[in-house]
């Protein structure tokens, strides 16, 4: 299986990642990837960029050392109600938004509580992905989240940090995320979560429990950037 997108990686604009947007496209464009997404993390995140960064993403290339640049954002759910800590109209112009928890921007609440959370911004019809739902500080109703992303046309992120350094105790949540996602029929992605460029289109970890989930292609998206491209434009005309 050959993945030729990274939707979820960081830059130094993030505040505690270490690589430039062209220190990450030039390890994309030698790993062979096609297309990445730009997402650093909302301004709720500690450190994180203003919101004007995300108003001027416009001056960012679409195409960057021969790989295509998504402008977008990891929005921080900051409420139970699924609020993002970006306006409407900034995500409306960006051309992907990824959503996910981070206990420095809400305090991890019950399975109930985290769930209404996640179900809450897959329901605003803002947000594209929603990454690192395997998180253990986070505990979720997986089938309802996961009918929520299916019914609204959303993707669930496979991040292959969360296996590796950044969150440890995943891996069982993620492989029961990816046998549900192909029992219910949802679209999977991959993201590197990069926080350096050295792991930009890094998917090791993923692909190998993909793998011993029974994960085929024909349930990750991210081996065809055209037809990620066409999941966002279609996203966007609903």
């Amino acid at each position: 299986m050959k993945i030729l997108v990274d939707t979820h990686t960081h830059t130094i604009a993030s505040g505690h990642a270490y690589s430039t947007l062209l220190e990450n496209c030039m390890e994309a464009s030698r790993k062979g990837l096609k297309l990445i997404a730009l997402t650093d993390h909302g301004p709720a995140m500690p450190g994180g960029p203003h919101i004007f960064y995300f108003g001027n993403l416009k001056a960012v290339p679409t195409e960057i050392h021969g790989v295509e640049v998504l402008r977008g954002v990891e929005a921080n759910i900051i409420d139970y109600d699924g609020r993002l800590d970006l306006d409407e109209d900034r995500l409306k112009r960006l051309d992907i938004v990824v959503a996910s928890l981070h206990d420095v921007c809400i305090t991890p609440g019950s399975k109930k509580d985290n769930t209404r959370a996640i179900i809450g911004a897959i329901k605003s019809g803002l947000v594209d992905i929603i990454a690192h739902p395997g998180n253990p500080a986070f505990e979720i109703d997986k089938k309802e989240v996961l009918k929520a992303a299916k019914d609204y046309n959303v993707l669930i992120e496979i991040n292959n940090s969360s296996l590796g350094i950044s969150r440890p105790g995943s891996y069982q949540n993620c492989s029961e995320i990816a046998r549900l996602a192909v029992e219910m029929g949802n679209l999977l992605t991959l993201g590197s979560d990069a926080h350096i460029c050295y792991h930009i289109g890094e998917f090791n970890e993923a692909l190998k429990m993909l793998k011993e989930c029974g994960v085929t292609e024909e349930n990750i998206i991210s081996t065809d950037p055209e037809g990620l491209k066409r999941f966002l434009k279609i996203r966007r005309n609903f």
